[in-house]
């Protein structure tokens, strides 16, 4: 018999331990990466436990009278132990949605973690979703590497990083997160957007999963030309942020450092993944951004969003 409780901070180890034994859980999903911005929520997370042993965890918050899986993070659905199978499934769903039924909310919106973060098949939560009738509201499009297939750079691309090693771009592992906070900060601007982390919450962040959240850099001499941050999942690696200045997109800067990244730094993986090149809730492709990513041999895999009414 499973039953859903509250997450409280005294679950925080509990919590943490769930995770890094889930099928579909990352760092992410720890309580000390979700809770760098506990301030801007009001948390509804739920722990589903059988017989007192925590076997999944549901991270969520509230806004009204809709629950969010979860406002801060990209994804965040069910993330389970191998011992939640499918019909457990269902009935995790149940208690789930009785439990914030009893609590006034409305409605849940279900941001499925997309399979390439799975450690292992973890998508009875589709299912169960399916069953109590959700809709799917919003789709995004990713672009990722298969990093074990037989992936290939586009002519153009491999040229212009033939033209980057010319030039005498090297690459570095990055130690000062400030100067590449604010290339990134000058190159969103002009898109009039601004990054999701300051300086100080990537600083925070960085200390807490130092293994995990890495900057890579490209430099002529001490010259700073372009960066990709990358969040290390493990089987996936992801570009949480790129960035390159005017004189690194002449020098194509950024072609050379995500081609040794792909090729060699992170070829043992099994995925390289870009992100999303969607906008307005999936309504809009960037074309130009997909294309890019594309060039490097990336394919879609898609980040779906569901509505569940109670």
């Amino acid at each position: 018999m499973y039953t859903v409780k509250p997450y409280a901070p005294a679950d925080a180890q509990a919590w943490d331990a769930l995770v890094g034994q889930s099928r579909n859980g990352n760092f992410l999903h720890r309580r000390s990466y979700m809770d760098y911005h506990a301030d801007r929520f009001v948390d509804q997370s739920l722990l589903i436990e059988r017989d007192g042993k925590p076997e999944a965890v549901f991270p969520a918050n509230r806004k009204d009278g809709v629950v969010v899986s979860h406002g801060g993070l990209t994804y965040a659905g069910l993330i389970t132990t191998q011992d939640v199978r499918a019909e457990a499934t269902l009935a995790v769903f149940e208690q789930i949605s009785e439990h914030y039924r009893a609590q006034g909310v409305r409605r849940i919106v279900y941001k499925a973690i997309p399979h390439i973060f799975h450690a292992y098949p973890a998508e009875e939560d589709l299912y169960a979703l399916h069953r109590l009738g959700a809709t799917l509201t919003r789709r995004d499009i990713s672009s990722v590497v298969p990093l074990r297939e037989a992936f290939r750079f586009a002519d153009g691309r491999k040229r212009s990083i033939s033209k980057a090693k010319k030039a005498g771009v090297q690459i570095r592992t990055g130690v000062d997160l400030t100067a590449f906070h604010a290339l990134l900060t000058e190159v969103l601007h002009k898109h009039e957007v601004v990054p999701t982390h300051s300086p100080q919450e990537l600083r925070l962040l960085q200390s807490r999963f130092p293994d995990h959240i890495v900057l890579h850099e490209a430099y002529v001499e001490d010259t700073l030309l372009a960066g990709v941050l990358v969040y290390d999942f493990g089987r996936t690696v992801h570009t949480q942020y790129m960035a390159a200045s005017e004189q690194g997109r002449e020098l194509n800067a950024l072609s050379l450092l995500l081609g040794e990244l792909i090729g060699h730094r992170y070829a043992d993986r099994i995925y390289f993944s870009f992100g999303v090149s969607t906008e307005q809730e999936g309504r809009y492709l960037n074309g130009g951004l997909i294309m890019q990513k594309e060039r490097f041999g990336a394919r879609a895999v898609v980040h779906d969003f569901y509505q569940w009414e109670l």
